[in-house]
């Protein structure tokens, strides 16, 4: 990968974007982003992945504007399916994703970070979907994430006039759950990316999926949905440790085995989704 490094290092993964000047999102990038997402996935041995940005000014500062005018008409709907297909995989993966955010987050930037299960800001960061000033849409989630994060009227309120959020609002208003300073920022990543990795694998996957199958379900659905996910989950071998270690006052061991209790498809049973 030219513009994507992906590092391992014991159960935790680090994906960095590094496109100067600005990380910005080129077709190349985001099959980049694709495949190390599907390496972080298929790697037994990762419990966390973090997903970050080069340097200390950019995170992702959005798409590639240089491309919007060289790929055919044609050919654009494959750009915008690549950059959702990429947004659906990091809310589908089975393990956790922490995003450190480090500066300009904008654009298709953001919509990568919303993707992301967990969002650490440095204090420099900037968050906007800006496409309104080019006469277009977010493209890769950024209308239905953006809502479903901040509520409608905020959401509505920064997609329309394209403005800028500095890490304090954004905190103020749900969009990352923390700030730190800057210098710290793969510190804090880091101290997270550990704390979810030493969490049982099933248990941490299974919650995934019931707040990803749910989230715009009606209540009665969403907790049908629940309840199979804790039923399969419940007699796994890392439950079983998990109750026993907390008995016996103990760290608890979590090896991610079991999966045969869960259906064929490594999840419980649950309704999809109407886009699934």
């Amino acid at each position: 990968m030219d513009f994507v490094k992906y590092e391992s290092d014991g159960p935790i993964a680090t994906l960095t974007v590094d496109h100067p000047p600005a990380n910005a999102l080129s077709n190349q990038v985001l099959a980049e982003i694709e495949q190390a997402l599907t390496e972080a996935e298929h790697d037994a041995a990762t419990r966390c992945l973090i997903f970050t940005g080069a340097g200390d000014k950019f995170f992702i500062a959005g798409a590639d504007i240089t491309e919007f005018l060289t790929i055919p008409r044609e050919h654009y709907a494959e750009r915008t399916a690549l950059g959702q297909r990429v947004t659906l995989q990091m809310e589908r993966m089975a393990k956790p994703i922490v995003m450190a955010v480090n500066g300009y987050c904008l654009g298709g930037g953001c919509e990568m970070a919303m993707a992301g299960d967990v969002r650490i800001a440095a204090d420099n960061a900037m968050f906007g979907q800006p496409e309104i000033k080019l006469g277009i849409i977010p493209g890769f989630g950024g209308t239905q994430r953006f809502t479903r994060l901040v509520g409608r009227s905020r959401a509505m309120e920064l997609l329309m006039t394209g403005d800028s959020i500095d890490a304090t609002t954004a905190l103020e208003i749900g969009l990352v759950s923390r700030v730190v300073p800057a210098a710290s920022l793969r510190q804090e990543a880091m101290a997270t990316a550990e704390k979810l990795a030493a969490q049982a694998p099933l248990a941490i996957a299974a919650i995934k999926r019931a707040v990803f199958e749910g989230l715009d379900r009606p209540i009665e659905d969403a907790l049908e949905i629940e309840r199979r996910e804790f039923f399969a989950i419940r007699f796994t071998p890392d439950a079983v440790e998990g109750i026993t270690a907390f008995l016996e006052k103990r760290k608890p061991n979590f090896t991610g085995q079991g999966t045969d209790s869960l259906s064929a498809s490594g999840s419980a049973e649950t309704p999809s989704r109407p886009d699934a």
